[in-house]
């Protein structure tokens, strides 16, 4: 059997002393598997990405990776650091947020770059990535020029260039026209084919069964309402009434490649 790559043991977050926006998570997370974690906003799915990816620290609990505690005192350590930094990666909600340098091309160095890669490796992968993503014709622009699937084309292959094992992806459909979510539900899709681990974030239930095997559901006190296969998940009607996923009104059904949900 499989070890977990990540593990949580009884992890609480609060942002604000005695306000948790996570309370008693204990989950693992497995190699190659598509996970959805869902929930209404606020719940604490991206909190939760931020845990997993060790940009913050658990209020109470732990978290493991790789078979090791992650933890401020671990981070520290070069060579853990190093490790934990080039398997993971983290696609934010906002590509804004995510994006710095001055061009393309500089941002797709910066992770290898910090790895201590060297010149030729580095100009190999970004030349790798940028085909891979379609985005060659854009490596000399400045990031801030593109647009909304531009942006997330280059966020993406900035996390990419390191070659992470598990990619964490925060609500990643947000401000995408339809044609951009299309072609990023296909490309989640054929990184996983490739064996990436990936876990994404959103309450876009339109795009769960294209990009997830297994579902989380939190409720909206910050605690988990479900942990199972997607389609026996997102078949309870009432469980995602309950979490503030659809209203009562809501008209949807949930089979074959796609979960269509109507207002």
């Amino acid at each position: 059997m499989l070890s977990p790559v990540l593990e949580l043991s009884n992890l609480s977050y609060a942002y604000i002393p005695g306000s948790n926006v996570l309370t008693d998570i204990s989950l693992n997370f497995f190699p190659g598997e598509r996970t959805a974690i869902l929930g209404a906003n606020g719940c604490g799915k991206s909190t939760l990405l931020k845990i997993l990816s060790g940009l913050i620290h658990p209020t109470q609990g732990q978290i493991r990776a790789f078979g090791k505690e992650v933890s401020e005192k671990t981070l520290q350590e070069h060579n853990f650091l190093s490790e934990f930094r080039q398997r993971i990666g983290f696609i934010f909600q906002n590509s804004d947020a995510q994006l710095f340098s001055a061009t393309v091309r500089d941002e797709l160095s910066f992770a290898p770059l910090q790895a201590g890669l060297a010149p030729q490796i580095i100009s190999e992968r970004v030349h790798d990535v940028a085909e891979l993503l379609g985005i060659s014709p854009l490596l000399d622009r400045a990031p801030y020029h593109l647009s909304g699937g531009e942006k997330k084309k280059v966020a993406l292959a900035s996390v990419l260039s390191v070659n992470p094992d598990i990619l964490f992806l925060d609500e990643p459909t947000n401000g995408l026209d339809p044609r951009s979510q299309y072609w990023l539900v296909e490309f989640l899709s054929a990184l996983h084919a490739a064996g990436k681990t990936i876990i994404t974030a959103t309450h876009d239930l339109s795009i769960v069964e294209d990009i997830a095997d297994r579902v989380i559901i939190f409720r909206e006190d910050h605690t988990i309402a479900a942990d199972g296969p997607c389609l026996p998940v997102l078949s309870n009607r009432q469980l995602l009434l309950d979490v503030n996923l659809i209203h009562a009104r809501s008209h949807f059904h949930v089979g074959g490649s796609r979960l269509h949900a109507q207002s």
